[in-house]
């Protein structure tokens, strides 16, 4: 028994030597090993400029209180933060408390009593129950066993606790949550700032938000972010978590904002947490420093955007103010302008009247999403395929008179006009001349009244098919996250084909318009619309432009493949309905400053009539222009829509409008030169 006992003890001996002597080092490192983490710190998004540098968005420096949980931090641990912080910020006002009050819910708490009450509750479930059931369920049967009478009678600091523990609860492991950063006062900030030494993982910094100068001008086109709440929207998740995003990072979620996040959203500070085994940070380190993210300069003038919202508004506003009933269904209109060359857009406008509010609102998208039956506007486009498909050459003459096709109603233009060639017709409108065209293109070429025709149903795919060269009908290309390409109707019979050759079938944007007729402008180059001019680095002098990262150049989508010739033809047409006393646009461009401007395009009616539960109410137009000017060297291009105008009570609005946006066009360019001059 001794030698076995000896010899036992002499294992154990060599076994702790070994332990001790061999691996001590080792295993006491192990004991001693600390995790590296590297958490990712959000940092201001890039400002946003117009094209004559003046800021659109900017950053406002806001007070903030935030927490960063340690590994492993248990709720009690939270809770006792929660608590102590709660005596230097306030959750709410008295605004506010009513609102943030209502956000706490029944399970909050339970989940607070429950923190405070713990061995009292754990014995409201007995070992054998609990024998059954995972932790989880567990915890769950407990907070259904605490009564609504027990947690009737929080008092208001209470409340406040537990809003700010909802808050700490929304923190993922060593990322910072915002706890509070609206309304933060300097005594908060202060307060707290002196008493971070008893507030594990609290820090009071600063945050920002959103800040726009210029108010509500151009903002449904500039977009919106995600509040930190918000975060990422949980269908984008995935994809954003893949770019380094944190679950609660704010993204740009429409307009520009959205479009240009990866541009917008700067590069993130890394910090390198350092904690051992038992969570505990040890250590922290910036391996990445942050900066914000790049500048963007736009195509937009803000100035001359602004003058045009008001024309838009104030036409809108006269119109339906002189004539309530009639105009009661006219609740919109639009209006862009663009740079043809270069696709530049200056300013996009939309005012949209709320009638259950009463109230005339800022509506910019719809000129990228409503789509409308734009009229006689499109008879460039119609003339154009006619040339292109070989049915007509220039010179070409029609009759005009009204059309009867058997079993269709009469077509005819607005009056007759007898004998009408290509230039003419664009001049005067003539419905009859685009009609002929339409016919020949689906095989018509002999015409008899009040018989029926021949008809190919591919013409109408092929009269698209020369509409979208002009970006009728199709994407404009124009950097937003949504645009509308506008209604194909279906199963289009002889009479469509005529509709659609004078702009009364398909629908259209008025975006698709203005790219349509700065092709035209531009000589049969189709530009790609776009808002963005430059992307700029950032600085860190805050009120100065850093140096040029990105030009955005011309994207020429596609050329026009005809001849000069008949391009040439349709600006010669559409000068003359500008210049022309027979021209439809005369009689209100035919005095100073219109004249000096040069304008050239094309007008626009559209029938259109309403319907309330399939009883026809009311016969509206859609009113429309389109041009460019100057005609001999285009700087401006520029279409206009306004729906559902009522009939002969509308004071031509297109036309008012359309004085409008070329005034304070050129108004603005020569008090810009004449202030360069002065300088």
């Amino acid at each position: 028994m001794f030698f076995v006992v000896f010899l036992l003890f002499s294992v154990l001996i060599v076994q702790l030597g070994v332990v001790q002597i061999l691996n001590g080092q080792e295993f006491q490192d192990k004991i001693n090993s600390t995790v590296k983490d590297v958490t990712k710190i959000p940092v201001p998004r890039g400002k946003i400029y117009d094209r004559n540098h003046q800021v659109v968005v900017n950053n406002k420096a806001l007070y903030s209180i935030t927490y960063t949980p340690p590994k492993g931090v248990q709720a009690k641990d939270k809770l006792e933060v929660a608590e102590k912080l709660s005596k230097y910020i306030s959750m709410y006002d008295s605004k506010t408390k009513k609102s943030k009050l209502k956000t706490i819910t029944e399970r909050d708490k339970k989940e607070y009593f429950y923190l405070l009450h713990q061995k009292e509750v754990d014995k409201r479930l007995s070992s054998k129950e609990a024998a059954d059931m995972d932790n989880a369920k567990q915890y769950k049967t407990l907070l259904s066993r605490i009564t609504k009478e027990e947690i009737s009678h929080f008092s208001e600091e209470d409340m406040k606790v537990m809003l700010i523990k909802k808050e700490m609860d929304k923190a993922y492991s060593l990322t910072p949550q915002i706890i509070k950063n609206e309304g933060v006062t300097p005594e908060e900030y202060a307060k707290v700032s002196e008493h971070l030494h008893e507030l594990p993982g609290v820090n009071a910094t600063t945050d920002w938000e959103r800040n726009y100068p210029y108010k509500n001008t151009f903002k449904n086109i500039l977009g919106s972010i995600t509040t930190e709440k918000q975060g990422v929207p949980s269908e984008k998740l995935k994809t954003y978590l893949a770019k380094g995003y944190n679950r609660n990072d704010r993204i740009g979620k429409s307009g520009l904002e959205e479009e240009y996040e990866d541009l917008l959203r700067g590069r993130k500070e890394q910090i390198q947490y350092t904690t051992n085994k038992k969570g505990e940070v040890v250590d922290t380190k910036t391996i990445v420093e942050g900066q914000r993210g790049s500048d963007l300069v736009l195509t937009i003038d803000m100035d001359f955007q602004k003058k045009l919202d008001k024309v838009v508004k104030d036409a809108l506003q006269s119109t339906k103010g002189k004539f309530p009933y009639l105009n009661r269904f006219m609740n919109d209109a639009m209006a862009v302008a663009m740079n043809p060359k270069t696709g530049e857009i200056l300013a996009i406008s939309g005012t949209h009247y709320d009638e259950k509010k009463h109230k005339y609102e800022n509506a910019d998208y719809k000129v990228l999403y409503d789509a409308r039956q734009p009229g006689s506007a499109v008879k460039g486009a119609t003339l154009l395929s006619g040339y292109q498909s070989g049915v007509i050459d220039i010179g070409k003459g029609f009759y005009d008179a009204p059309i009867k096709i058997a079993g269709t109603p009469q077509k005819a233009s607005w009056r007759n006009f007898g004998w009408v060639d290509d230039v003419r017709a664009l001049r005067v409108s003539s419905n009859v001349y685009m009609f002929n065209v339409a016919m020949r293109m689906g095989g018509e070429y002999n015409y008899q009244p009040n018989k029926s025709i021949t008809f190919h149903p591919e013409a109408i795919t092929e009269f698209r098919n020369y509409f979208s060269e002009f970006g009728l009908g199709v994407k404009t290309g124009v950097d937003f996250p949504y645009e509308a390409t506008g209604y194909k109707g279906d199963h289009p019979k002889a009479g469509n084909l005529l509709d659609f050759a004078i702009g009364q079938y398909d629908t259209f944007t008025t975006l698709q318009l203005a790219q349509y007729v700065s092709t035209i402008a531009n000589d049969g180059y189709r530009v790609r619309p776009h808002f963005l001019k430059e992307v700029r680095e950032p600085i860190a002098d805050e009120e100065q432009l850093g140096p040029v990262k990105e030009e955005v150049n011309p994207t020429i989508m596609n050329k026009i493949q005809m001849d000069d010739k008949y391009l040439h033809r349709v600006q010669e047409g559409f000068r003359q309905v500008f210049h022309n006393p027979e021209g439809t646009a005369y009689n209100h461009f035919n005095s100073e400053p219109y004249r000096s401007y040069k304008i050239a395009g094309k007008t626009g009616t559209a029938q259109n009539y309403i319907f309330e539960n399939g009883v026809k109410v009311a016969d509206t137009e859609n009113q429309t222009l389109i041009g460019y000017a100057p005609y001999d060297d285009p700087e401006i291009a520029f279409a206009i829509i306004v729906p559902d105008a009522g009939l002969k009570a509308s004071n031509a609005i297109n036309h008012t409008i359309g004085q409008g946006l070329l005034k304070s066009y050129f108004d603005l360019k020569k008090e810009r030169a004449q202030d360069d001059t002065a300088e």
